[in-house]
């Protein structure tokens, strides 16, 4: 499961509203190559549910993963952070052993 916390709720919904996207528009989370730790988050929107993805629902917001990405994700939390220490979202990923200073980036 991935699920997200209030404050990630909320930014999500206030960029839907910003960028004029509709309530069809999914959060798609992947795990792609690269960044300095190895492995890099990827978030975005994305209407199109594929076969291969995995479908979590949480607080409203459905998430999308596919199953490369989903061995790396499983029991990740997204959160948002607007504090003096940055602005953005954040992955808080039982799985990764080191992640960068930035929080991009990780490893397993």
């Amino acid at each position: 499961m991935i699920s997200v916390t209030e404050k990630a709720k909320e930014r999500i919904l206030n960029l839907r509203t910003e960028e004029g996207r509709g309530h069809e528009q999914n959060i798609r989370v992947s795990v792609q190559g690269g960044g300095c730790s190895g492995l890099m988050y990827d978030l975005g929107f994305d209407a199109e549910i594929k076969p291969a993805d995995q479908v979590f629902e949480d607080k409203g917001i459905k998430i999308l993963v596919d199953k490369k990405s989903l061995l790396y994700l499983l029991g990740t939390t997204l959160d948002f952070s607007d504090g003096l220490n940055g602005k953005g979202f954040q992955f808080i990923n039982p799985n990764a052993s080191r992640t960068c200073g930035c929080g991009e980036s990780f490893s397993v």
